[in-house]
């Protein structure tokens, strides 16, 4: 059997709705509504993974399963920004927003780069021993990071991948690395 690694984002929480930078939160009841709304869709996976934040294990327990946690598919660590949204870092420092919103390698909230990101989910894919049907339950940055990593993009391409909450990736392992698999 082909290895299969789906990548599955969190349900919503208050801070995704309000267009913030997270901290560890919780999902909404709307998000937790339709994670449920998935029980099942996922029953086929032979090993769930699970970022360590509670949004994601939430998520993971809203489909009736039991995560291994992976400390590689941890949100994108925003520095201090975290816990602010997105209206008052551009408020109070629209240049240093501008910069991490244009360059993949700018940090000017003092956590990670996208292109550290990138690098640090590529890592994982690439040294990862996946078998069977995998289920990563994670945040969309790490979605988008996985997705901009499979392609071999640039990293600035990292902005143009819209994943909102519940959203899915499908990514299989190939001879030239890792391919994404659209769904019908």
């Amino acid at each position: 059997m082909t290895p299969r690694l789906i990548l599955l984002c969190h349900g919503a929480t208050p801070a995704l709705r309000a267009a913030g930078f997270p901290l560890d939160e919780a999902l909404d009841a709307r998000g937790m509504a339709a994670a449920r709304d998935l029980e099942g869709r996922f029953a086929k996976a032979t090993r769930i993974l699970s970022s360590p934040a509670l949004r994601a294990r939430q998520t993971a327990q809203a489909l009736g399963l039991e995560p291994e946690i992976d400390e590689a598919l941890r949100e994108c660590d925003h520095g201090r920004w975290a816990g602010l949204g997105l209206e008052a870092v551009a408020a109070a420092e629209p240049e240093a927003l501008g910069a991490w919103l244009t360059d993949p390698k700018a940090c000017p909230h003092g956590g990670e780069s996208i292109a550290a990101l990138i690098a640090r989910v590529g890592a994982w894919l690439d040294g990862g021993r996946f078998e069977g049907y995998t289920l990563a339950v994670t945040h969309a940055s790490v979605l988008r990071a996985a997705i901009v990593h499979a392609l071999g993009t640039e990293p600035s391409s990292f902005w143009r991948i819209e994943a909102g909450p519940l959203a899915t990736a499908d990514l299989r392992p190939s001879r030239r690395g890792w391919s994404l698999r659209l769904g019908a």
